[in-house]
């Protein structure tokens, strides 16, 4: 392993959690999940997005800040490796889809101020995958609040994350993962292992996994 601190990231139900749950078995690594279903304005927030969209973004970019900070200030000797299954610019990625542009220009402000105090990943593995497969996967976890989440919404967080990470300042391995199953599949898994066993230039890396 080359890296100390690895984040996983990709739109909504591209596997993400899954992903860096088998990472942190494989390796021992500590685990840091997002705390979603701690933030109540989410079910709000799909019901009624332009209402919502603010403190839900708010208390989104609040939780993730405390919870990194919590557990990258310190390393841990006996877990080397952190693997999170979110980057913190996450936030900004979706408040630039969720909020208006005023909205938006206040929470860029903040999101500036905090993300000066964390310590950030060496590494982004980041899962692209087809819309029509991240609904497959959103349909079969059966979040109730997720059953209701258009095509176009999951299209404009593409979009915005394939922005950021065309111009990336950390590497980025790209991994195609149309057809992942890292549940099943252990070849899958192998393959992501191998590609941690090198280290990577600021940039784009595609890996396919087929």
């Amino acid at each position: 392993m080359q890296y100390e601190f690895i984040t996983i990231e990709g739109n909504i139900g591209a596997g993400k959690t899954t992903l860096a749950k088998r990472l942190s078995e494989r390796y021992n690594g500590r685990l840091v999940l997002e705390a979603f279903a701690d933030n109540p304005f989410l079910p709000k927030f799909y019901a009624n997005p332009k209402q919502f969209a603010f403190p839900l973004e708010l208390f989104f970019m609040a939780e993730r800040y405390k919870q990194l900070q919590e557990m990258l200030v310190q390393k841990n000797m006996f877990n080397p490796l952190t693997i999170s299954d979110y980057l913190f610019t996450k936030s900004l990625l979706f408040a630039k889809v969720t909020l208006s542009e005023d909205e938006f220009k206040l929470y860029q402000r903040l999101f500036e101020i905090v993300q000066q105090n964390l310590v950030h990943p060496q590494l982004l593995v980041y899962l692209h995958t087809p819309v029509s497969r991240l609904q497959q996967n959103i349909k079969k976890r059966n979040r109730a609040y997720e059953q209701q989440i258009p095509d176009e919404y999951l299209e404009s967080i593409q979009e915005t994350y394939l922005s950021y990470i065309r111009q990336p300042d950390l590497p980025v391995l790209f991994v195609d993962a149309a057809n992942a199953d890292f549940i099943s599949d252990d070849r899958h898994l192998e393959i992501i292992c191998q590609a941690l066993e090198q280290r990577y230039a600021p940039g784009l890396h595609p890996l396919s996994l087929s």
